[in-house]
């Protein structure tokens, strides 16, 4: 018998990499068309963000006087939590929906972990119904879901970035790859896109605290999705198999970027 060290993660795929990305494009022709209904939600969800909190503290910087930069931060309560129920709201049925659809349905299919991958969306996708029950009931008392500042420009813009390249860019690059079209990956349809749209919706929103100090458990399935997502890709030998890896260190990168700058300032 072999030596355990001597295995690859490749020696316990239990499917090719023709075969998953077969599932993509059986699965894509089954929900047809859903995907303009769920990429039409990641823009709309994104332009709220930005709106909401995201750009607030772009708008404040570039208002003329302190009572206009004084009119906006204090309108920002109210247009945070809007942007909160409309996010974590969108984003709760996107999680749901690629865990029972895609994990559940077809993806244990081939790989029976992926049950357990769905188990892990439907948590997401509660928690997230949570934080926008709890955004909505801040709206009804007119207490504040934020930390009471907005996120930073730097930890703003990357996040939309993130967000942009999750709903453009991602979609087309199995198509850059020699993958066929109808393979495509997109957001609300397929994990990765998915995962990497939260991550840059939550940069966006950083200063929303819909369950207070508890608000980071938005946070762990998406960055261990991106491990997985990666880990998947590697032992296929796909040639972007660092990219969810990488989108994942760059959130958090960001995400500790404004605790730096604090700790500077002091």
């Amino acid at each position: 018998m072999s030596e355990w060290w001597t295995y690859r993660l490749s020696d316990f795929l239990m499917f090719s990499a023709r075969t998953y990305h077969r599932l993509f494009e059986i699965y894509n022709a089954d929900v047809w068309p859903a995907h303009a209904v769920a990429l039409g939600l990641g823009g709309v969800i994104g332009v709220a963000a930005w709106r909401g909190n995201g750009g607030a503290s772009v708008r404040v910087a570039a208002a003329d006087g302190p009572r206009a930069r004084g009119s906006i931060a204090r309108s920002a309560p109210r247009a945070r939590a809007w942007a909160s129920v409309a996010v974590f709201g969108v984003l709760a049925l996107a999680w749901g929906w690629v865990g029972w659809a895609f994990h559940v349905q077809r993806y244990a299919t081939i790989n029976w972990a992926a049950v357990w991958f769905g188990v892990a969306f439907g948590v997401q996708g509660l928690l997230l119904l949570g934080a926008a029950w709890r955004a909505f009931g801040g709206l009804a008392t007119g207490a504040d879901v934020g930390s009471g500042r907005s996120a930073s420009p730097s930890t703003a813009g990357l996040g939309a970035a993130l967000l942009l390249f999750a709903l453009v860019v991602q979609p087309l690059i199995g198509m850059a790859l020699g993958r066929p079209w109808q393979q495509a990956e997109l957001f609300g349809i397929a994990p990765d896109p998915t995962a990497s749209a939260t991550l840059g919706l939550l940069l966006m929103l950083h200063s929303a605290r819909p369950f207070g100090s508890g608000s980071w458990l938005l946070w762990p399935v998406p960055l261990l999705w991106c491990a997985v997502a990666g880990a998947t890709a590697w032992a296929m030998d796909a040639r972007d198999a660092w990219l969810m890896p990488g989108l994942a260190l760059t959130a958090l990168a960001a995400l500790a970027a404004p605790r730096r700058e604090a700790a500077g300032s002091a």
